[in-house]
């Protein structure tokens, strides 16, 4: 027995038009105005991943991207980061340089019940040694050639490796053996 015809469908609406979603998040586009930026940043001491933190910042990631793609933006960031070492080394100097000065207020009462307040002002060497010494300890590794210190392990054109020996002392048993040899054999 043949199945009945099955009635036609009618036809879906066609849906109407969607704006597009907003986009949110992070700039993941190259522009050259946020390569200046960035640049213009680095070169003032400030690191990279401090700097990508910005909403309108794309993530750090994106910015090794970019420059593996761009030799001249890598070539850009790197002059940036040269000159923002040498920024730091300067705040290294102005932090030795410029006391920190702070107050100490010590309050005592004495056994007739009466407050007494002593108010110290001093330097505080601690915390500037520690914000110098950081920034150097950074510099040293993120530039060993310019800021650390130098160690010369292995020869280079400037210090070739040379091996001295005086051999003058193996000559002296080389010869004793020799004779108690010689002695031995008559």
């Amino acid at each position: 027995m043949p199945k009945p015809a099955k009635p036609a469908k009618p036809a879906k609406p066609k849906p109407k038009a969607q704006a597009a979603p907003k986009k949110t998040g992070r700039p993941s586009k190259y522009t050259p105005e946020l390569a200046a930026e960035i640049a213009r940043r680095l070169s003032e001491g400030e690191p990279l991943r401090q700097i990508c933190r910005d909403e309108h910042m794309p993530h750090w990631t994106n910015m090794y991207e970019w420059m593996a793609q761009d030799p001249q933006l890598s070539v850009r960031i790197a002059r940036a980061r040269e000159a923002g070492y040498d920024k730091m080394a300067e705040e290294c100097l102005e932090l030795a340089d410029t006391p920190a000065l702070y107050e100490k207020v010590v309050e005592t009462v004495d056994p007739t019940g009466k407050k007494h307040v002593a108010v110290t002002r001093s330097d505080d060497v601690n915390a500037r040694r520690l914000q110098v010494e950081t920034r150097l300890k950074l510099l040293s590794k993120w530039n060993p050639k310019r800021y650390g210190d130098r160690v010369t392990m292995a020869g280079d054109a400037e210090n070739p490796v040379s091996v001295q020996a005086d051999l003058a002392f193996f000559d002296a048993i080389l010869k004793n053996m020799e004779a108690k040899r010689q002695l031995g054999n008559k």
